[in-house]
């Protein structure tokens, strides 16, 4: 029983830092996590729907202020664009992918079977939860440390492209998918400057010939420039 309970404390440690917070309350932790086909399977196990339906009114509150303060230019509208693509599925599944919540979620035997740890929903559903779980631990500060560092970079494409919130990544791969056989693949071909101001360049490859390029502070950002500039090439 202490070799499992070693695993299981073992295991929290380590997603506490690639979250980058330290829970001193892991019950909150492991709610957080834990889907409700895994809270089916065991007695007296609780599911993240209430952490998650908590956490989307934290998200959206946190994801506002950050907003307002970082564009204080843009107006109601374009405010609103941004806070709705940054907590859209899409994005938080993306999120949640990053910092591997689907490696450490609680599943059912059937979910686990059918690809549950890939899921968007499931996804984005437990990021949502874990925002409530940091947020009950640890009050507010820690928590918006914790959504200023997991939004870092798309907000750093806000800042550098403006209010264009379109995921140019996502509409390549759905264009290429529906008229060529070839998939995109995006390689790093440069990263300069100093580390604090570092700037990368991607292309997008198909057929092992560069069809986009693109430069960003992030990685992220270079690779939706790059894919921009290839859809602009391939719809011509």
């Amino acid at each position: 029983m202490q070799l499992v309970q070693d695993k299981s404390e073992a295991k929290y440690a380590q997603f506490e830092k690639i979250i980058g917070y330290r829970f001193r309350d892991r019950t909150l932790l492991e709610e957080a996590l834990t889907h409700r086909s895994r809270a089916n399977e065991v007695d007296g196990a609780f599911d993240n729907q209430r952490l998650e339906f908590f956490g989307d009114s934290i998200l959206g509150f946190l994801i506002s202020n950050l907003l307002f303060r970082q564009f204080p230019d843009a107006r109601e509208g374009e405010l609103t664009q941004m806070r709705a693509s940054l907590v859209d599925e899409v994005r938080l599944s993306a999120i949640a992918a990053e910092l591997e919540v689907g490696s450490y979620l609680e599943l059912g035997r059937g979910e686990e079977k059918s690809g549950g740890r890939e899921k968007k929903s499931i996804l984005a559903d437990a990021y949502e939860a874990l925002i409530a779980a940091i947020y009950l631990d640890g009050g507010v500060a820690a928590v918006q440390t914790a959504i200023e560092r997991h939004f870092k970079d798309l907000l750093s494409e806000f800042a550098s492209t403006g209010v264009d919130s379109t995921d140019y990544k996502t509409e390549l791969q759905e264009f290429t998918q529906a008229n060529s056989a070839s998939t995109p693949l995006y390689e790093l071909t440069a990263a300069e400057g100093p580390d604090h101001d570092k700037v990368y360049r991607f292309s997008v490859v198909m057929d092992g010939l560069p069809v986009g390029t693109g430069d960003g502070k992030s990685k992220k950002e270079a690779q939706q420039a790059a894919a921009r500039e290839a859809l602009e090439f391939l719809k011509r």
